[in-house]
């Protein structure tokens, strides 16, 4: 039984519109090649073999976000459709809403919508998306409204490879101002950091509301020498065990392959359901 933190499914309600993602199909070439090889079913067959994949897996939760880049990018995942794919496809799902700050007071408000009417559990906040820092003031009044609703809020943090967006608006000091004016936000952040993991990993050693999420990175880096993510697999088994979760990141990698990455980490079958489990139901709010 495993929760996967972060996931898109393959229908065009969830598709990218933005030319701003162009680049991540070269980063990803490899890892994406075996969920591209069954681009030519037709969106429904492509459909079930996603929904196929969670049930003989055994995911327990998947969580699907929305994305609101209509002030950058001109495009949004609506948290509508979100909600409405969570309610056709059952509880195994549940929906983050896509925020867009630059709106204001009517982020604040779609915010409140989307979790108090459409029974979304999460706010997601793609800083290099959004074009603002972790810590810009427009950001505040969603951190204050996570906090009023219990709910975590997601923030992208480590390189993005969007060459329209600049990487120091995800940096892990960032998050630490945040969390230092904002001590009960519950955050994930997500990819875990690099080129600044070890940064990040300072963060969430001082800040006990944060958490790290492995979506968008290979599990195996974390084994592999000189990757950058070793140290990350080193305090993740010992003082932030309890702290990572894990994230597939589908289509950017095949749940499968993710999943037998986590299996053949060096480390105790209790901290492997830790990372695959435990940890995100805390940091989720799933309890």
């Amino acid at each position: 039984m495993y929760i996967d933190f972060s996931s898109k499914p393959p229908t065009p309600e969830f598709q990218d519109q933005g030319s701003h993602m162009a680049n991540y199909n070269h980063v990803y070439e490899r890892s994406k090649s075996a969920v591209a090889s069954a681009r030519e079913s037709s969106d429904a067959t492509l459909l079930a073999q996603y929904l196929d994949v969670y049930e003989h897996t055994g995911a327990k939760h998947v969580i699907l976000k929305g994305r609101d880049l209509e002030s950058t990018y001109g495009f949004k995942v609506s948290n509508e459709d979100v909600a409405a794919f969570c309610m056709q496809h059952g509880p195994r799902y549940i929906g983050y809403a896509g925020i867009d700050p630059h709106k204001g007071m009517a982020a604040v408000r779609d915010l409140e919508h989307a979790v108090k009417n459409l029974g979304m559990r999460g706010c997601n906040l793609p800083c290099f998306e959004l074009k603002l820092a972790i810590n810009d003031p427009r950001m505040y009044p969603i951190y204050a409204k996570c906090i009023e609703l219990n709910i975590p809020a997601v923030v992208h943090c480590g390189v993005n490879f969007s060459t329209t967006s600049p990487i120091r608006n995800s940096h892990p000091q960032l998050l630490d101002d945040v969390m230092v004016h904002f001590p009960e936000l519950r955050v994930i952040a997500a990819p875990p950091g690099w080129p600044w993991v070890q940064e990040l990993i300072s963060v969430a050693w001082r800040h006990r509301n944060v958490y790290i999420a492995l979506a968008a990175v290979r599990p195996k880096y974390l084994a592999t020498p000189n990757s950058g993510y070793e140290s990350l697999l080193q305090y993740g088994t010992t003082v932030l065990k309890d702290r990572v979760i894990f994230g597939s990141a589908f289509p950017l990698m095949p749940v499968t392959q993710a999943l037998d990455d986590i299996q053949a980490l060096p480390m105790s079958d209790e901290i492997r359901c830790k990372w695959l489990h435990d940890n995100a139901v805390r940091a989720l709010g799933l309890v």
